[in-house]
């Protein structure tokens, strides 16, 4: 059940995207007269940084081309929930929804381990998330230090960024904050708590100052949708000083919230306005899923991205909390070929019906399709 030569277009696509999108951050970073001898009087090394980056993100596409010949699928992106913890409660967030462990978290020279694999193999971004990966700053940002030709992004809430959290990221080119909300205050606050939204723009204010690039990461359910996607939302964000945005389709964690999953014309409409968005505004602007005709099915267990839960275990994806094999007793290599990950990137094309995502919604789907063989 490895790759076939059908998905060679696939892949082609995957990586001209991840190099485009890489490119356009760059010119974003950049754009400006003014604005550019700022950024590089303030910080001398971001140029060199970006042009690093963006050959290791050629160098990481021979490789797991190179891997993919040998029957091995290596994601682009290797999404890391560094920790379950989180000092808010967000309703609908995916990580309340499962079962407390005993076990430790992973240490941070097992996550060293598990990224230092992740490079090796040709993964070209690493993306933490959590919980709140800020809980664990100190861990971030060594990781960042210790690798620096791969891109990280980091999900937070913004509301642990203070002046030295700043200074830090500040110091590491190769991370990228972005920061989640769900439009303006009423929407953010409804779900994330009161006085977060003030919070949220006190944090970019903090990054803005030190000329950092950040971005804003949108959840979009039906309720929202035209909000997120009104100029006013994006010129506010745009002027908060975020030059990259990430609109995230509303997947249903919580029991009772499927009906704030966007309609098929509102999905249609999203990703008609990242074109347009690109276009007209001084960012970058990115949907996901995305077109799922594009990339052919669903990105998870490995075809475009896999995520390493808290404790080491490997999974399709941040919401859905389904493994097979855990990082600490086995190597990322063999983990990506794992029977549970095989099966899904078989039958990526069944996997997403109406915004709803098939694991969720029938966990016991890869056994019984797995069976069938």
């Amino acid at each position: 059940m490895t790759g076939t030569p059908a998905d060679t277009g696939f892949i082609d696509r995957m990586d001209a995207i991840n190099r485009s999108n890489l490119k356009r951050s760059l010119r974003v970073i950049f754009a400006g007269g003014k604005r550019t001898i700022r950024i590089l009087a303030a910080r001398p090394s971001l140029f060199l940084a970006g042009a690093r980056l963006h050959l290791h993100q050629k160098r990481t596409a021979k490789v797991r081309k190179k891997a993919r010949e040998g029957g091995l699928d290596v994601p682009v992106m290797m999404l890391v929930s560094i920790t379950s913890r989180c000092n808010l409660s967000c309703r609908g967030c995916y990580m309340l929804q499962r079962k407390p462990r005993p076990e430790p978290e992973m240490t941070l020279d097992e996550l060293m381990s598990v990224v230092s694999q992740a490079e090796d193999l040709g993964v070209s971004v690493v993306a933490f998330v959590g919980g709140e990966p800020l809980l664990r700053s100190q861990d971030v940002f060594s990781l960042a230090r210790s690798f620096p030709n791969l891109l990280f992004t980091i999900s937070t809430n913004g509301t642990l960024i203070d002046g030295n959290v700043a200074a830090e990221l500040a110091g590491c080119s190769n991370l990228v904050p972005f920061i989640s909300l769900e439009g303006f205050q009423k929407e953010t606050d409804s779900r994330r708590g009161q006085g977060v939204y003030d919070r949220v723009l006190a944090a970019c204010s903090l990054l803005s100052t030190r000329l950092l690039f950040f971005g804003c990461a949108v959840t979009v359910s039906r309720n929202t949708i035209s909000e997120v996607l009104d100029e006013s939302f994006i010129r506010t964000m745009i002027g908060a000083g975020a030059r990259a945005f990430i609109f995230i389709q509303y997947v249903p964690a919580e029991p009772g919230t499927e009906d704030l999953v966007p309609t098929p014309e509102q999905r249609r409409l999203l990703i008609a306005s990242m074109d347009e968005f690109n276009r007209k505004y001084p960012a970058f602007f990115i949907g996901i899923p995305g077109d799922m005709e594009m990339f052919d099915g669903c990105l998870a267990a490995g075809r475009g991205f896999v995520h390493v839960n808290p404790y080491g275990d490997l999974e399709p994806c941040p919401v859905v909390p389904l493994s097979d094999v855990n990082l600490r007793t086995v190597p990322l290599r063999q983990a990506l070929q794992s029977r549970l990950l095989r099966a899904i990137r078989s039958n990526h094309t069944s996997l997403r019906a109406n915004g709803r995502c098939v694991l969720r919604t029938d966990p016991l789907w890869p056994e019984k399709t797995a069976s069938k063989k």
